[in-house]
Order: structure tokens, then sequence, then C-alpha cells
């Protein structure tokens, strides 16, 4: 449905606002991939590329691959999850306490939770790798059980909380029958005033003119008073309808994705698990391996999507475990691509060791494992945000887009002035969740498209994100067009 500020548009002003806002969401998003790329340049260039290289050698290629990846994809979602999650909580608290939804306060808690998070787990993450590649196996093991003891406890806690408002419900029949009460009390009144009104009509016949005047004054006087009480009042009631409306709201905000963080991990885990178990065992370069993980990945995409109910914890759930395995087969070519330029070599005269070509695949495929885990990263972030930024949109029209990419580029520049602090972890971490809040702004961009009075509008706005995009990041149409189409599917994505 189109809005009635866009009607009173014309086609021209329509067209010019959905290009800047366009621009807007795209030029936030391309401002922060380069400080993204250079936070990934600082982790493969340094000291953490080593550990990674060892861990390859003891779980391979695919196992390296899928722990890598996995570890990634968690850590967006928990820093989309947490921010989402604060955001709605001190929504509440703002609606509670001065009745008012605060979009500027929540949008900023929003965006330092996703990016204090995902410094956090960052940094953790860091300190684990020091340690091996298999202590993140078990820390997204340790994690995945966590999360599920987590949901079941908040589940239980507002169970009991439910219960406890069964007792207020008494209170609430009690107070019923008393408005009952005064509603009668309310109708004999105005029998009352009725018959008073009679009476006066009855006298009035034999008043003169001028009081006559006097008392029809008098008596539009108090009907005007009368009428601007019940506006009041019927103001009062819609602004408070509204704040009922809006706190059910954030509350099944809260729980879809509290569900969404605890199961939306299994699959990616579970996939980890067993590629990396095989190479623990020393089947890791079996090819065997890898048509267990394609069987085991269709399965559970499978069962997933068969499901009578398709959740949104589903639907993410087995696009991250397919980005998973995407990730694990980059791995694995890169390191084939090596072992093809190294015959290519041998036949060309050039003598190369064994251990040389060892070395160039284990490193290549490290590499290619992060470069890949960072890339489908930040298209996850694009899109769970898109995921927030699209009805966040249908609420607040294009101020969501201003306002997301405002606060983007404000905890974009606290992350840059303070790399020292974070290290090199925490910076990316902090920046992939930046990256959450540009993705907001994607997706209330495409959803202001999506919703344009005319096609013309829609092609103008996407047009103005491929233009910010290009301008502010850098000149990749594969990439540009796949942060697009993503930031657009899951805007209008609605899974309960």
């Amino acid at each position: 449905m189109v809005s009635s500020q866009q009607k009173t548009k014309s086609p021209v002003m329509e067209s010019a606002f959905n290009f800047v806002l366009g621009a807007v969401a795209g030029g936030t998003l391309g401002a922060i991939e380069v400080p993204v790329n250079q936070a990934m340049t600082e982790i493969i260039s340094g000291t953490l590329i080593k550990p990674i290289t060892d861990g390859m050698k003891t779980v391979g290629a695919l196992g390296l691959g899928t722990i890598l990846g996995a570890t990634a994809l968690t850590t967006s979602i928990t820093s989309i999850v947490l921010g989402v999650t604060m955001a709605a909580s001190v929504g509440l608290l703002l609606l509670r306490v001065v009745k008012s939804e605060g979009w500027a306060i929540i949008g900023l808690v929003a965006a330092l939770a996703m990016t204090s998070s995902g410094a956090a787990m960052g940094a953790i993450i860091e300190q684990l790798v020091r340690y091996g590649v298999v202590s993140l196996l078990w820390a997204l093991g340790i994690f995945t059980v966590l999360k599920l003891l987590m949901h079941t406890v908040v589940r239980f806690a507002c169970r009991e909380w439910d219960c406890c408002g069964s007792l207020e419900n008494s209170n609430e029949d009690s107070n019923t029958e008393q408005e009952r009460l005064d509603a009668l009390k309310e109708q004999q009144r105005q029998r009352v005033a009725v018959e008073i009104e009679q009476r006066i009509i009855t006298l009035e016949m034999e008043k003169t003119q001028e009081e006559k005047l006097e008392d029809r004054s008098d008596w539009k006087a108090q009907q005007r008073q009368r009428e601007k009480i019940e506006k009041q009042y019927q103001k009062a009631f819609e602004v408070e309808m509204k704040h009922r409306t809006s706190q059910q709201h954030l509350r099944k905000v809260i729980a879809k994705y509290m569900e969404f963080w605890a199961f939306s991990g299994i699959p990616m885990t579970v996939t980890a698990s067993v590629t990396a178990g095989f190479g623990i065992f020393g089947f890791g370069a079996y090819r065997f391996v890898f048509v267990i993980l394609i069987v085991l990945v269709l399965c559970m995409s499978f069962g997933l999507m068969r499901s009578r109910h398709l959740t949104f914890w589903m639907f993410i759930g087995c696009m991250t475990m397919f980005a998973t395995f995407a990730i694990a087969v980059l791995t694995v070519h890169a390191g084939q691509e090596v072992a093809g330029m190294s015959v290519k070599m041998r036949r060309a005269g050039q003598e190369i060791s064994k251990e040389n070509i060892s070395f160039r695949m284990t490193h290549t495929s490290s590499v290619e494992a992060i470069s890949a885990g960072f890339f489908v990263t930040k298209v996850c972030q694009v899109g769970l945000g898109a995921t927030v930024g699209g009805p966040l949109a249908q609420e607040i029209d294009g101020k969501a887009v201003v306002g997301a990419s405002v606060v983007a580029v404000f905890v974009l520049m606290i992350v840059r002035a303070s790399p020292l602090i974070l290290g090199a972890g925490g910076t990316a971490g902090a920046l992939l969740g930046v990256v959450g809040a540009a993705g907001v702004s994607m997706g209330a961009a495409a959803a202001v498209a999506g919703k344009s009075s005319s096609w013309v509008g829609t092609i103008v706005t996407i047009a103005g994100m491929i233009f910010g995009l290009l301008i502010f990041g850098r000149w990749d149409f594969v990439n540009t067009g796949l942060q697009i189409s993503v930031a657009y599917i899951f805007a209008m994505t609605n899974l309960h």
C-alpha cells in the first residue's frame, strides 16, 4: 500500500527522493567495505594465519572450511540477534516509562550492541585460534548447547510470567464488573439529562428573545467543550492502543529472534563437527568425505524445509548451512589450484619440492577459508540486517534509511578510532557488526523501493543503491549485485 506521503508527491519528486535514499543506503554499505577488507588483510598477513594453517593439517581442508565458516556465521548471527533483542528491550522500556517509541535511541542501542558483541566475539575467537582450530570446534559445540539451555530458561521464565499474569485476570474481572456498573450509572445520568433538557425546552417557550440567545450561546460553548474533551479522549485512546500494539510486536520480535539464535546454529555445528571429525581421524583428504558432506547438508535442508510450519530459524539455518558448505568447497578448490599449478610448473622444467607444494596448498587454502568466511559473513550481515530494516521502513518510512546510515557511520568512526584497543579479531568482529547496521539501511531502502507507487520509483531506488555502493565501495559488480539482491529478498521475508 502506498503511503499518503508518497501519494501527495509528484512522480519526479518521488523518484528523486527514492534515488537519494538508495544512494544513502548503498553509500553507507560501500564505505564499510574498505575497512572490513583491511581487517581481513591484517588477519591474513599477521600471526593468526599460522595456527589456522597448522589446524588444516589436523582437520583437513573441508574441516577447516566448515569450522571457520560456522564460526564466522555464528558470530554474525549472534551480533545481529543481540542487537535486535537489546533494541526491542529498550523499546519496551521506553513505551512503559516515557510512553514514547524513541527510534533514535533504539537504533543507536541496536548498532552499539551489534558492534560490541561482534568485537567481543572476535576477540574471543582470536584467543581460541591461538590454541588451535579444534578449540573453535569445541567452542561451537559448547556455545550451541548453552544457547539451547538459555532459550529453555527464557521460555520457562516467560511461562511463569504468564502464570503470574493470570492472577491479575481476577483483578481485571473485577475491573470489568466495575466498568459495567459505571456504564449503568452513566445511562441513568443520560436519562435524567434528557428529562431535564425537555423541561428546559418547555421553559424556553416562555422566555424572551434575548434570554434565548444568551442560553443558546452558553449551550454552544458547552457543546464545543464537550467535543474538545471527546477528541482528547479519542486521541489518548488511539495512542494507548498504538503503544499496546507496539509492545506486542516487540515481544514477538524478541521471541522470534531468540528462537532463531538458539536453533539456527545447530545445522552448521553438526556439519562442521562431522566433517572435522573425519579430518581428525585421518580421513580429511578422502573424496568420500565430500560426498558425506553433500548428503548431510541436503538431508538436513530437506528435513527443515519440509516442516509444516516453516519458521525464520529454519529458513536462515538452511541458508547458513549452504554458505558453510560453499566456504568448505572454496577452501578445497584453492588447494587444488595450487596443486594444478605445481604440476604445470614441473612440466615446464621447474623443480619444486613436495614440502614447498604442501606449504603453498595449506597456506592458500587457509587464506581462501578466511576470505570466503569474511565475504559470506558480510552478505549474511546484510541479509539479517535487511530483515530488520524492511519491517522498520513500514513504520517510519524513509527515516529508517537515514537513521540507520547515520548510526552506522557514527559507530564506524568509533571502531576506526580504536584498533589498538580491540585488536585484530575484535576490530574485524566490530566492523562486521557495523555491516549489520548498514544492512538495516539497505533493507529499509529495499522496502521503500518495494512499496513505491510505480516501477520507475522501484528502479530508481535500486539505481541509487548501486550508485552509492560503486562510488563509496569497490567497483565489483558481482559483489554489488549480490548484496542488493540479498537485501531486497530478505527485506521482503516475513517468516514467523
